[in-house]
């Protein structure tokens, strides 16, 4: 009992749908990243597709971070 007396934090609500976003933000840019990322390792695609995809990549990880947490 004396733990839960200090504990001051308070309790915080992640929201899922958030976190979807902000994992498939990062995937996005893992995959497409002009140079580097995965798939450009492999195959040879346009340059305007892979700069597409790391501003989509990037506005859903902003997007994701955005309201990701809530207080209760």
């Amino acid at each position: 009992m004396a733990k839960e007396a200090n504990n001051n934090k308070p309790r915080v609500k992640v929201k899922f749908l958030n976190v979807l976003l902000v994992l498939l933000g990062a995937d996005i840019i893992l995959l497409f990243a002009p140079g580097i990322g995965m798939l450009n390792a492999f195959l040879s695609l346009d340059a305007f597709f892979s700069w597409g995809a790391l501003v989509v990549g990037i506005i859903l990880l902003v997007f994701g971070f955005k309201d990701l947490y809530q207080k209760q």
